[in-house]
C-alpha cells in the first residue's frame, strides 16, 4: 500500500499546518506554487492536500445545508488524495497500482461503498450528464478521449483540476482541465448518484 494511504490521518494535519503557512502569500486558491519538477514527491502531497482541504472548507453556503452530501464528497476526495503516488498500471484496480477506471473504481467503493462499471467508456453511461464545464462540482466524473470515443476518466476535484491516474510511468496525480494536453481531450462529465 502506498505510502500516502497508510499516512492519511498525518498528511491531513501536515496539510493543514502547510495550508496556514502558505495562505498568508497565496495569491490564488490554491496559494503558492513552487514548480513539481523540483519538489520532493511528499511535499507535493502536502501541498495538494493543503489546496484540497482549502478547496473543502470554501463550499458555499448552499452546500453546507447538505452536510451529509458534503460530508461524502470530502470523503470521496480523502480517499483519493491518499492515493496520490500510487504507480500506474494497466489493469490495475488495487492500491499497488491503478489504470485510469481501476483507480475512480477503488475511490468510489471505498469511500462510498458505490460501485461503478470497470471500464471508462462504461462509466462514461452512469450518472447524471453535465454539459456545462463552469458546473462541474467536486466528486464529477470527467471523460477524455478522441473523436468522441471515450478512453480516459478522472475525479474532479475543483478550481478546473482533476485526480486521474494518467499512463505507464506516471503515478496518480493532478492535472488541469483547462491547459495542457487534457484540455484538448475532455469530452464530458457525469455526477454519480448517490453523492
Amino acid at each position: 500500500m502506498p505510502a500516502f494511504a497508510q499516512q492519511a490521518p498525518q498528511l491531513a494535519q501536515a496539510a493543514e499546518l502547510s495550508a496556514t503557512n502558505a495562505a498568508n502569500t497565496s495569491t490564488s486558491a490554491f496559494g503558492v506554487f513552487t514548480p513539481a519538477q523540483s519538489m520532493p514527491l511528499p511535499d507535493r502531497a502536502l501541498m495538494m492536500a493543503g489546496d484540497l482541504n482549502r478547496l473543502m472548507g470554501s463550499q458555499p453556503a448552499a452546500a453546507s445545508t447538505q452536510p451529509e452530501q458534503g460530508s461524502r464528497i470530502q470523503s470521496l476526495l480523502q480517499h483519493a488524495l491518499a492515493l496520490l503516488g500510487t504507480p500506474y498500471r494497466w489493469g490495475g484496480t488495487g492500491a499497488d497500482g491503478f489504470d485510469c477506471s481501476g483507480l475512480v473504481g477503488y475511490v468510489f467503493h471505498s469511500a462510498l461503498g458505490i460501485e461503478l462499471p470497470r471500464v471508462s467508456r462504461d462509466m462514461a453511461t452512469t450518472g447524471e450528464l453535465i454539459t456545462d464545464r463552469a458546473k462541474l462540482s467536486p466528486g464529477d466524473l470527467v471523460f477524455f478521449g478522441h473523436r468522441g470515443r471515450v478512453s480516459h476518466v478522472g475525479i474532479y476535484v475543483g478550481e478546473g483540476r482533476f485526480l486521474h491516474a494518467p499512463r505507464t510511468g506516471r503515478d496518480v496525480t493532478v492535472s488541469s482541465l483547462d491547459s495542457g494536453y487534457w484540455s484538448n481531450k475532455y469530452l464530458e462529465a457525469r455526477r454519480v448518484a448517490g453523492i
